[in-house]
This record gives C-alpha cells, sequence and structure tokens, in this order.
C-alpha cells in the first residue's frame, strides 16, 4: 500500500514538471506568434533569449526545490518567490519602474533580488529561515521604493509616483505571502520518502 502510494506521488510529481516545462515553453513562443499577428510585438534575438533564460532559470529552481522536499507549502513559498522575481526582473528590464528601464535608479532592485538568494545560503535554505529571509526581502522593496519617492527619483514619469506605491504593495505582499509559506512549510512535515532521501529538515 505504501509502494502504491509512492508511486501514485511520483506520477503526480513528474506530471506536474511535465506542465510546468510544456508551459514555460508555451509562454517562450507566445512573443513570436503574437509577432505574426501584430506590429506592437517587436522582439528582437537578444529579448528572446533574455527571456528564455529567465524561464530556464525561474523552471530549473521550481524543479530543483520540487526534488529537496517534498512539502506542500514549501514548494508553494518557492514558486511565489520565483514569479515575484520573475516578474520585478522582467519588468526592470522592459520598461523599468522608476523612470524608463534606462534610469541607473532600477538597479536598486537587484539588491531586493540579491536578500532572497544570498539569505537563502545563509540560512540553508531551511523554511523557518527562509520566512524570516522573505520578511527582510518585502523590507528590502519598501525601503528601495520609500527612497525613490523620497528622492524623486523617476519623477519625470507620466505615471509617478502611483506606479511606484503600487508596485511596492504589489511585489511586497509577494514576498511576504512567500515567507508567511515558509513559516508554515516549518510546521509541517515532508514526505517521508523526500525526506528520508535528502534530509530535509522541517
Amino acid at each position: 500500500m505504501a509502494g502504491s502510494q509512492e508511486n501514485s506521488s511520483g506520477q503526480r510529481r513528474h506530471l506536474w514538471r511535465m506542465a510546468l516545462w510544456m508551459m514555460a515553453a508555451l509562454l517562450w513562443l507566445l512573443p513570436l506568434a503574437a509577432m505574426l499577428f501584430t506590429d506592437e510585438v517587436n522582439w528582437d534575438e537578444t529579448d528572446l533569449i533574455v527571456f528564455g533564460a529567465m524561464l530556464l532559470g525561474a523552471c530549473g529552481t521550481y524543479e530543483l526545490a520540487t526534488r529537496l522536499t517534498g512539502n506542500s507549502a514549501y514548494r508553494a513559498a518557492v514558486g511565489v518567490a520565483i514569479v515575484a522575481a520573475f516578474i520585478l526582473i522582467w519588468m526592470n528590464l522592459a520598461v523599468g519602474i522608476i523612470g524608463s528601464e534606462d534610469n541607473p535608479a532600477n538597479l536598486m532592485y537587484g539588491g531586493v533580488l540579491a536578500a532572497p538568494v544570498f539569505g537563502g545560503i545563509i540560512v540553508r535554505f531551511k523554511p523557518y529561515g527562509m520566512a524570516q529571509v522573505l520578511v527582510a526581502t518585502a523590507l528590502a522593496q519598501t525601503l528601495v521604493g520609500g527612497i525613490a519617492l523620497s528622492a524623486g527619483l523617476g519623477a519625470t514619469g507620466a505615471n509617478w509616483p502611483r506606479v511606484i506605491v503600487v508596485l511596492t504593495g504589489f511585489f511586497s505582499a509577494l514576498w511576504l505571502l512567500s515567507a508567511w509559506l515558509f513559516r508554515k512549510a516549518a510546521q509541517e512535515p515532508a514526505f517521508p520518502s523526500t525526506e528520508h532521501r535528502y534530509g530535509v529538515p522541517k
């Protein structure tokens, strides 16, 4: 009975991973298809390569998380953090958050993205430690927004300061949601077979 449950769980995870990569491939092909029907989308080879690299990195990171633990809350926390990071990077590359994409003030968001990476390494990606790291990431996001508003960075933009206020709140909410899920993951056991294989702590 236990063996059949493990096999069923493994099959579901395999199907989910296949669906994830297929969805990433469809997203990568979407701008190519759009360029066939409208002139509003005009991507060059560099855009497609960067977008593909971002999708590869995002899916690869999530794939690693699914292999490390069977804890559903941990996986969800990683997924939310990846989505937040992906959107933050793409928005900065495409149009910029603080003014245009050429505004050097947008480089401050690199510090926001560095927080979960280096913080995760420090806490060894353990769920309780990651919860604290993601709270710190939300604070870093808020700090960058506060600096931009107080210093008038990007004030020449048409939607300033509304765009900074809205996006700061949006991304901070995503980081905090991820932190809450990591905290939840710390209170739940991983799947026994996965915990035995990888030694992932609660």
